[in-house]
C-alpha cells in the first residue's frame, strides 16, 4: 500500500516558512542540492527539472502530491507537471491549471490514492494541512536546518494529538542540515 509522506524543511524552532511564506533564508550548497536532486528528484519543481540535469528522471519517491492554498499559490500554475497534483482549499474555486485539481477535504481522497498502485504521495506544505492529514500520514522525512526563523508556519498546526513517530534513517550535511526519516509508531 502507498504510504502519505510529509516532506519537509524545518527550521530548529520548528518553522517550515517565515511569515510571508519565505523559505530563502535554509542554508544549502552544492553538496547538498546535489544530493537532494538524485534521492527525491520528484520534489524538483518541473520548471527546475531540465536546469539540473532530470527532465527525463523517472519518479523515485513521489507520483502524487497535495499541497495546501499558499504552497500553491507561491509557485506556478502547474509546479509538479510530473506528479498528479492536488491543492487543498475551502476557498479557490479551481485551480489555476487544468492539471491541479482542487479538494475540499484531503482525508477521503488520501485514503483513496492509498488504495491505488504507485509510488507513495507527498505532503508538499503547509502545516495546517498536515495538521489536517495527521492520522493519515505514515511517514515523515524532515530536513532540518540549523537556522531559528523565530516566526512563521509551523511544522504541523491544528488540533493537539500526539502522534509517535520512530527514526528509521538519518544523515546529516557539513552545513549543518540533517535529514531524518521517521515512520508512524
Amino acid at each position: 500500500m502507498r504510504k502519505l509522506v510529509y516532506y519537509a524543511a524545518v527550521s530548529l524552532d520548528g518553522y517550515i516558512a517565515g511569515p510571508g511564506g519565505e523559505y530563502d533564508f535554509y542554508p544549502g550548497n552544492d553538496a547538498y542540492t546535489a544530493w537532494m536532486a538524485e534521492r527525491f528528484p520528484d520534489t524538483i519543481p518541473t520548471q527546475f527539472r531540465d536546469q539540473i540535469g532530470l527532465g527525463d528522471v523517472p519518479n523515485k519517491n513521489f507520483d502524487a502530491v497535495l499541497m495546501g492554498l499558499s504552497t500553491y499559490l507561491a509557485g506556478p500554475a502547474n509546479p509538479f507537471a510530473h506528479l498528479e497534483q492536488y491543492v487543498v482549499s475551502t476557498t479557490l474555486e479551481k485551480s489555476h491549471h487544468p492539471a491541479v485539481t482542487v479538494v475540499r477535504d484531503p482525508v477521503p481522497l488520501v485514503k483513496e490514492l492509498k488504495q491505488r498502485d504507485g509510488l507513495d504521495i507527498w505532503v508538499c506544505g503547509g502545516g495546517k494541512l498536515a495538521g489536517c492529514l495527521l492520522p493519515e500520514i505514515d511517514r515523515l522525512v524532515i530536513k532540518s536546518y540549523p537556522v531559528i526563523a523565530g516566526a512563521g508556519v509551523s511544522l504541523v498546526s491544528g488540533n493537539f494529538q500526539p502522534t509517535q513517530f520512530t527514526p528509521v534513517e538519518h544523515i546529516s550535511f557539513d552545513t549543518g542540515t540533517y535529514v531524518t526519516w521517521f515512520d508512524r509508531k
